[in-house]
């Protein structure tokens, strides 16, 4: 005799859906890794994986200052918000860049980036201008949230196939956690 169903819950991804983006990540890594050494040696050419290192330094150092000022609007929110935005530090530190430590409280003003801006960059990312209103609605700043996470996994997962081994394997794990951020954040968002 089949179990039942769970009740399907209309937004947000299912269970099964984030799974398989895990799976397809891990694909497409697995397909990317090649030959090359870790610093990107045979296939492509090193500063296009620095640039890459970089422009994820800076999309995760955008969204930690998304999640400072919702926590500034909604201290309520520190529970949930709070150890999400400390994962989002560790992948900022995990793609060299710098922002305020995991146990740094936010402050309500959006933190400054340690590194400049890379001339010449590509198009905005997901998490640019966190500087933007936070809605007052919990559930909504819960939901933009989400968005953000969302927006900057799909990004990442796209930019794996050209970049050699150890940083596809890296952006592909803080596009699989992304995609949970982004699943956990609409579900607090209930």
């Amino acid at each position: 005799m089949p179990y039942p169903s769970p009740p399907r819950s209309p937004s947000g991804p299912r269970r099964r859906t984030l799974l398989a983006s895990v799976a397809g990540a891990a694909l497409l890594v697995g397909c990317s890794a090649g030959s090359e050494d870790s610093d990107g040696g045979t296939g492509g050419s090193p500063s296009l994986a620095e640039r890459a290192r970089a422009r994820a330094a800076r999309d995760s150092e955008g969204l930690v200052e998304r999640y400072d000022a919702v926590l500034a609007a909604h201290p309520a929110l520190a529970v949930l918000v709070g150890p999400l935005r400390a994962e989002a530090v560790r992948h900022v530190e995990a793609f060299g860049g710098g922002t305020s430590g995991p146990s740094a409280a936010p402050t309500g003003a959006p933190s400054t980036t340690s590194g400049a801006p890379e001339a010449g960059a590509a198009s905005p990312s997901p998490s640019a201008s966190p500087s933007a209103a936070v809605p007052v609605n919990e559930w909504d700043a819960l939901a933009e949230l989400a968005a953000a996470e969302r927006a900057l996994a799909d990004l990442r997962t796209k930019t794996l196939l050209g970049l050699p081994g150890e940083l596809a394997r890296l952006l592909a794990s803080v596009a699989a956690a992304g995609a949970a951020h982004a699943y956990l954040l609409t579900e607090g968002a209930k």
